[in-house]
């Protein structure tokens, strides 16, 4: 008779267990659905994130290539400018020759 109520008893003290564990599983649901609402919020979040980096990304190429763009056409500016200027030199030196044979010939 013994093994019964020991049996009845370890049976009792299973299903206390049980309603224990009911009793606190309404908490711990709650709790993982507030988990799982910030883990949507920050998904959410992320996605935005990764968006606006991904956005942020394309603009700075963009703006790399019309740096480089601006920075070509200004050495090509500058290559023509040297270049005018040296066709000035010439000229110049080309005038002064001009001028010293004209006093050549005045004398």
């Amino acid at each position: 008779m013994n093994s019964i109520s020991e049996k009845e008893k370890k049976l009792l003290e299973i299903l206390d267990k049980l309603k224990n564990l009911e009793n606190i599983k309404p908490d711990k649901i709650l709790e993982l659905k507030n988990l799982e609402n910030q883990k949507n919020q920050l998904e959410i979040e992320k996605k935005e994130i990764e968006e606006r980096y991904n956005s942020l990304q394309q603009e700075n190429e963009t703006l790399k290539q019309k740096f480089d763009n601006f920075k070509t056409k200004e050495m090509e500016e500058k290559k023509k400018e040297d270049q005018f200027s040296q066709k000035i030199d010439e000229l110049n030196q080309e005038t002064d020759n001009l001028m010293d044979e004209i006093d050549k010939w005045q004398m």
